[in-house]
């Protein structure tokens, strides 16, 4: 099953205690929270490159499924990880205490973040 393609916000659920817990400030907080993010995913094989666009913001992040990589957190900071892929539909990477599983059902993507007890769901659709 192929990530590629664009994909819209549709909703999301603990958006603000969420990045309260990751360290956002406030006003980032309320600014991002009503912004309809574009994701447009590219895979190439075990390669993937993502990049999200909220507002004005633009994060890119680039993986081969297996091995280690670096990847740009929300806070802007930078981490260390692996990207592992579940079945064909589903990927998981696990950096500085965040947990992240990304799943592709039919035109859908479930994001999912948990951080200790704390999880962030965002729902997009492909368009």
């Amino acid at each position: 099953m192929s990530f590629t393609g664009k994909y819209e916000l549709q909703s999301h659920e603990n958006f603000e205690p969420f990045m309260k817990a990751l360290g956002l400030p406030d006003e980032q907080i309320q600014k991002g929270k009503d912004i309809k993010s574009i994701s447009e995913i590219v895979q190439n094989g075990n390669k993937f490159k993502i990049t999200v666009t909220t507002g004005s913001k633009v994060m890119t992040n680039e993986f081969t499924i297996g091995e280690e990589c670096e990847m740009e957190l929300l806070t802007g900071e930078k981490a260390k990880c692996i990207v592992n892929m579940e079945g064909n539909n589903k990927l998981v990477a696990n950096l500085k205490g965040l947990k992240s599983v990304t799943e592709l059902n039919g035109d859908t993507i479930t994001h999912t973040m948990t951080k200790g007890d704390l999880t962030y769901k965002r729902i997009s659709k492909r368009i």
